[in-house]
């Protein structure tokens, strides 16, 4: 079946009828939609929350109604468009795909899988549209802006949720747990052959859930490269550059977090794709590659519904002891791949005073070098982590994520690690003490002994970047007391030297062993304010404390 149809034809969606230059507005694609959902009893529209500037989220919900087994839920692949608003190649494909099931008799694709379409999701940005916009993409005429209408990037919003559209999306993924869960984009930067590239977090190597890695890196792949190859397409692993200003330094993997929506997804044990069509590709083109996606996958899951189903339950039955938080890349490639790109040289820019690269559009196939990542950092996950109840907003973001937690109807003694920083939450000066605490009635306790546990710890580990105190939930946060000068502080510690001998033992101990610390006269001095009853006072406490036995 031809996919595109006639201008003339009544079901011709706007970029259609538009001849592949115009992408449809908001109100056009809610016309759009509202007029299939009028048409077709397979095709319903439903709104599921407000943008920042208070537009209508919607999404639509294609599915076959009494096929499968009686009572049965049918695995679901959610599709999202437009978190990035000049970005919306899936939204148009979306619409094509959508018109073909309710009237040009592709409903099959519905016998055992249910189709969630976000065809906007970033709906402020995208009305922020202009032909300045994205200038070095192909496509269409008007494009909207990247950030939301709170200046977010809402691809790094997934564990903060501060924007509604994010913390909507989070709620549809919990509502309907989908077998696969698609984010549409385009790329960025370096020309290559590949029009449809994709990948996912980690590219399996650095995944959190491996089981559904696996899946998405052998069964996924395998069916969508074929469909994509034998539709005239070049489909590819999404290139990350280590320098997009040297392309000959290679490509680089490594590990996300639960601030993106293929790191959440990971985190969450939901198989997640990230498209990357080829932003210097034509828009038709990259719409049609993004419909042989769509189409694909649906078949994919239909057909392999049952093994992602066993996969994610591997995955959320999972309980890792650690969670890797700091990372550098590897001096030594992991492979070398094979990769289409186009020769470049170089010119002289009268604007840059410099020599800056220029694709000539010859076709060259090169050994590209590939670079993982090695871990620097990783934290060992306690039992459980407690909050008292005035911290309202660290519990209600654990709870938008569905992050179980227990709480307490009445008060209870604690052996806790208490994480103590100076200077209001600097992470290199973090201190982890245990001592016993009482929580008072209404404090929570949040066990690590659940599926969400890698997310929990993302959000409740201090030195995770993605944690509460590194998005800047914390960021008022002082200590009771200021800092001593020297000259405060020396009475101080020299009244200490005086009247603990334990600790003067201690003192003298460390500085015979490190001369460097002997000769250092303010460490010398730090080390009795650490140890003084006004050094817990000095320290700002994290208000999250970790359970260790």
């Amino acid at each position: 079946m031809e996919r595109v149809v006639p201008a003339a034809d009544p079901h011709a969606t706007p970029l259609e009828r538009s001849g592949f230059v115009r992408s449809p507005d908001y109100a056009q694609t809610v016309a759009y939609l509202r007029s299939i959902d009028a048409g077709s009893r397979l095709i319903s529209l439903h709104a599921f929350g407000k943008s920042y500037q208070g537009r209508e989220l919607y999404y639509v919900l294609a599915g076959k109604p009494g096929a499968g087994k009686p009572g049965a839920r049918k695995p679901v692949v959610l599709v999202q468009a437009g978190i990035h608003a000049g970005e919306v190649d899936g939204k148009d494909a979306g619409l094509m795909l959508l018109r073909d099931i309710a009237q040009r008799g592709r409903d099959d694709l519905l016998d055992h899988v249910d189709l969630v379409f976000i065809p906007i999701l970033n709906v402020d940005a995208h009305e922020n549209a202009s032909e300045a916009g994205r200038p070095h993409q192909r496509g269409p005429f008007l494009k909207g802006a990247r950030t939301s209408a709170q200046g977010l990037d809402l691809n790094r919003d997934y564990a903060r949720l501060q924007s509604p559209e994010v913390a909507a999306v989070v709620k549809l993924l919990q509502q309907f747990d989908p077998a696969l869960y698609i984010d549409v984009h385009v790329s960025d930067g370096i020309d290559y052959q590949y029009d449809v590239t994709y990948t996912f977090a980690g590219w399996g190597t650095y995944a959190r859930s491996q089981a559904t890695a696996q899946w998405l890196m052998t069964a996924y792949s395998t069916d969508v490269d074929k469909a994509l190859t034998a539709d005239g397409h070049l489909p590819a692993a999404y290139p990350s550059w280590v320098d997009e200003n040297a392309p000959h330094l290679g490509l680089r993997i490594s590990a996300e977090g639960p601030r993106y929506s293929t790191g959440y997804g990971d985190f969450m044990g939901i198989p997640t794709v990230l498209v990357e069509n080829h932003t210097m590709k034509p828009y038709r083109q990259r719409v049609l590659g993004t419909y042989v996606l769509l189409e694909q996958s649906l078949k994919t899951v239909a057909r392999e519904h049952a093994r992602i189903a066993a996969a994610k339950d591997r995955d959320r039955a999972a309980r890792p002891a650690q969670l890797m938080v700091r990372w550098e890349r590897e001096s030594v490639p992991r492979e070398v791949r094979e990769f289409k790109g186009y020769r470049y040289d170089s010119y002289l820019s009268p604007a840059s005073g410099a020599r800056e690269l220029r694709w000539t559009g010859e076709p060259q196939t090169i050994a590209m070098p590939v670079f993982g990542v090695r871990s620097t950092r990783e934290v060992t996950l306690p039992r459980a982590w407690w909050i008292r109840p005035e911290h309202t907003g660290a519990i209600a973001l654990l709870r938008s994520h569905g992050i179980r937690m227990e709480v307490l109807d009445m008060s209870r003694a604690a052996m806790v690690d208490v994480a103590q920083m100076a200077n209001g939450g600097h992470r290199q000066e973090l201190r982890r003490p245990s001592r016993s605490v009482t929580m008072p009635a209404g404090s929570v306790r949040i066990p690590a002994d659940q599926p969400g546990r890698l997310l929990a710890a993302a959000l409740l580990e201090p030195e995770s970047d993605d944690s509460m105190l590194a998005n800047g939930m914390f960021d008022h946060a002082l200590p009771p007391e200021s800092a001593l000068s020297r000259h405060l502080l020396a009475p101080l510690a020299d009244r200490l030297l005086e009247t603990a001998p334990g600790l003067r033992a201690l003192f003298q101990d460390a500085i015979a062993k490190d001369a460097a610390f002997a000769a250092d006269p303010q460490a010398r001095l730090n080390w009795w304010l650490e140890r003084s009853e006004y050094g817990d006072r000095s320290s700002w406490t994290y208000p999250v404390m970790m359970e260790r036995r």
